[in-house]
């Protein structure tokens, strides 16, 4: 075997969602922040992120986290979330994984009981918390970036669904919140696919009627997530979602769509500073989750929200690209990654 690339990594999940680490190996990004990555990984050479998202190496259950030194003083390190579509700026579970993976392979020195580690990503720094003790990573708490309304009740006309009406949010990515109802689905296991598909119908849709921009981070201009709710009860404390990315549901709770929608509770009167939650998933694993403070973010009201989850590792592997494979870049069928691949 000789090996034109390889890409040593730590497998990890946070609340059942996968996020393989990549502590440092990956050195070919260019840029020396992670907005000038997470730019140039979207817009001038992807060819990095469909090696390690896409089949043969690749499965759709699971993020690859570029993990980097940050050249930002007050941060600890850098990453950047890549999935099958494209590079995205945050992501709750994977800031979750990566703190995990940082701590227990004794990148980022660990304290006990508490260890800080902030992150820098392209849609602002992260600051966690991590509880640890005996030397594991036992639970992890950050401060969301600040998350904001881009309008609600928003009406798209949907193929073999109908007249629908959406709210467009942002929680570190722009999210899509459509209510199970309106798709007639409940959020259960047993009906994962069918969530999956009518998500994508929205998706679709919506991408061709509804044009998003962050106000003050131009690198983030695009949709990229559904986020079905309901089949909760939001007056006693409880959210359920599911988050529909590359054909398939997210097995966590979802961070950083959850702020997206504590974001639209608030604008709603339905939250406040001080509002806590247990979100769950379709797997009913949890997040903890709160708003603990307010803010503006190019003039528009924002929420501050706070996330709190539990990682594991569960292995290592090692990515590698033969110079003689004819699937250097990879490839996705429809049968495992939804009626719409990423290409």
């Amino acid at each position: 075997m000789r090996l034109a690339r390889s890409y040593a990594a730590v497998e990890v999940h946070a609340e059942g969602e996968q996020g393989t680490c990549y502590l440092g190996s990956v050195f070919e990004v260019p840029g020396l922040t992670a907005r000038e990555k997470l730019h140039h990984l979207n817009a001038v050479d992807d060819s990095l992120r469909r090696v390690l998202t896409l089949e043969p190496r690749g499965r759709p259950q699971a993020s690859a986290n570029l993990v980097f030194p940050s050249t930002d003083p007050n941060a600890d390190a850098g990453f950047i979330v890549l999935q099958a579509d494209r590079a995205h700026a945050m992501s709750g579970s994977n800031t979750i994984c990566v703190v995990t993976a940082l701590l227990e392979t004794g990148t980022v020195s660990m304290t006990e009981p508490t260890t800080v580690v902030t992150l820098e990503t392209a849609a602002g720094l992260v600051r966690t918390e991590a509880d640890c003790r005996d030397g594991r990573c036992e639970r992890v708490t950050f401060a969301g970036v600040p998350s904001f309304v881009q309008a609600l009740d928003v009406s798209i006309d949907v193929p073999h669904i109908g007249r629908i009406s959406v709210d467009v949010a942002y929680g570190g990515c722009f999210y899509l919140l459509v209510d199970s109802a309106a798709l007639d689905v409940h959020l259960t296991r047993e009906s994962a696919r069918d969530v999956v598909e009518r998500a994508e119908l929205v998706m679709a849709a919506a991408q061709r009627q509804i044009v998003v921009q962050h106000p003050e981070i131009p690198e983030i201009d695009f949709l990229s997530y559904v986020m079905v709710t309901g089949d909760d009860d939001p007056a006693g404390g409880r959210l359920r979602g599911a988050t529909v990315l590359s054909g398939r549901v997210d097995r966590s709770p979802c961070g950083t769509g959850t702020s997206a929608r504590l974001a639209c509770m608030a604008a709603r009167s339905q939250a406040s500073v001080g509002s806590t939650f247990v979100a769950s998933s379709l797997i009913d694993s949890e997040f903890l989750v709160s708003i603990t403070d307010t803010t503006t973010v190019g003039g528009r009201p924002a929420v501050v929200p706070s996330i709190s989850g539990r990682g594991w590792i569960f292995g290592t592997r090692t990515t590698a690209v033969d110079p003689t494979d004819p699937y250097p870049t990879g490839f996705v069928l429809s049968d495992v990654w939804g009626r719409q691949p990423p290409s």
